[in-house]
């Protein structure tokens, strides 16, 4: 009989009742009739598919809450985001709509799941789901077409990407760029023309200070100087700026139609007001004749400044100085209308671009700040 009913194996039975295994399947076979054996079998069974028959039923018992729990939330969603009653009928809703639901449950639900829920084709989920992304930048491209216009054309992706960020607008820098060439917005790329002021050795060079070392840890320690020209019309039109290494700052300038002595020596009496008594930066420029003049000298000798200068005909020797001159080019002056311009409102509108370069453009070397928050935020005066 414990054969037949089996709570244990044949194996134990044998030890236990010291009978080997054969013996006891021969008994087992001979004392206890097929019917009886059947009916034990059938019995041990009984509990197992009482059990998974429990297991199915709670099976199709999460099934049901699952769905009922999507469909009451699809609800709370069409309220919520949709303002619609909260009895609404499914159906009523437009593919639009259906979408914006979908998008706000896809996290919790399958996709497929929702979609047979709210009776809706898959292409035409992905359709609405094109459109409504379409819709969603074009707020975005009116910003980013603002911020590259106002920034002269000149901000690449990444400038732009951190101009939203300081208005509040996350977005990643493939969008920017996709919509950047949507809007066929493209930076400007450098062009290369140099005006040279060197007259021949005037007065005696001095050594180059700065030495191509072009950082600095604080204001007013290292200054560059240099003369660009621009062609507006039959006109010249010449800027002489004062550059500090420390930030790129342009601490002054003058703008004028000839580049003589008083062009660069009222820029020079410009910078020294605005510098402390106590300060004495090294002012470093090329060997043009303005700087070999002796009223330049004097200058700077009454003021106990300290002269640094390149090489001959060695522009990398003041590369910032250049540098800022090609920006100045790439971002304002390059690929521009000027024949309808005065001299007067050109001059006008480069004097804006240096005011805007100091206070507006943004820069990566700075945290993404401009030179003049840069030094706010270090609580510098500028």
């Amino acid at each position: 009989m414990e054969v037949a009913i089996r709570d244990e194996s044949v194996k134990k039975i044998s030890k236990k009742t010291k009978a080997n295994s054969t013996t006891l399947y021969n008994w087992n076979k001979k004392y206890v009739s097929d019917e009886l054996n059947a009916q034990i079998q059938k019995d041990k069974l009984k509990p197992d598919a009482e059990i998974a028959s429990l297991k199915e039923e709670i099976q199709k018992l999460q099934k049901d809450i699952y769905q009922l729990r999507m469909e009451k939330e699809i609800l709370e969603k069409a309220a919520e985001l949709l303002k619609k009653d909260e009895g609404i009928d499914i159906n009523d809703l437009t593919n639009k709509e259906k979408t914006i639901i979908i998008n706000a449950l896809r996290d919790h639900y399958q996709l497929k799941v929702l979609l047979k829920s709210l009776k809706m084709a898959k292409s035409s989920y992905f359709y609405q789901l094109s459109a409504i992304s379409k819709n969603k930048y074009e707020r975005i491209k009116g910003r980013i077409r603002k911020i590259f216009n106002c920034s002269y054309q000149s901000y690449g992706y990444r400038r732009i990407k951190k101009s939203l960020e300081n208005e509040g607008t996350k977005i990643s820098e493939k969008v920017i760029r996709r919509l950047m060439k949507e809007d066929h917005l493209f930076a400007r790329g450098a062009q290369k023309r140099r005006y040279s002021s060197y007259l021949g050795e005037i007065s005696p060079a001095v050594p180059n200070i700065i030495n191509r070392d072009f950082s600095s840890e604080s204001p007013n320690k290292k200054l560059l100087t240099d003369i660009t020209e621009f062609h507006i019309k039959n006109d010249k039109v010449y800027l002489s700026p004062m550059i500090d290494c420390f930030d790129g700052y342009v601490l002054s300038w003058t703008i004028g139609l000839s580049p003589n002595a008083e062009l660069v020596n009222t820029m020079l009496e410009d910078t020294i007001n605005k510098l402390d008594i106590e300060e004495k930066p090294i002012i470093h420029t090329d060997r043009g004749a303005h700087y070999r003049w002796p009223g330049w000298i004097k200058i700077m000798d009454d003021r106990s400044l300290i002269r640094s200068m390149s090489k001959k005909g060695c522009s990398p020797d003041n590369s910032a100085c250049e540098g800022f001159f090609g920006r100045l080019k790439n971002e304002f002056y390059y690929d521009r209308d000027w024949s309808n311009t005065s001299v007067d409102e050109f001059i006008e509108q480069l004097n804006a671009y240096i005011i805007w370069y100091n206070s507006k453009r943004i820069k990566e070397s700075l945290g993404y700040k401009s030179p003049m928050d840069y030094r706010k935020s270090l609580g510098l005066r500028y």
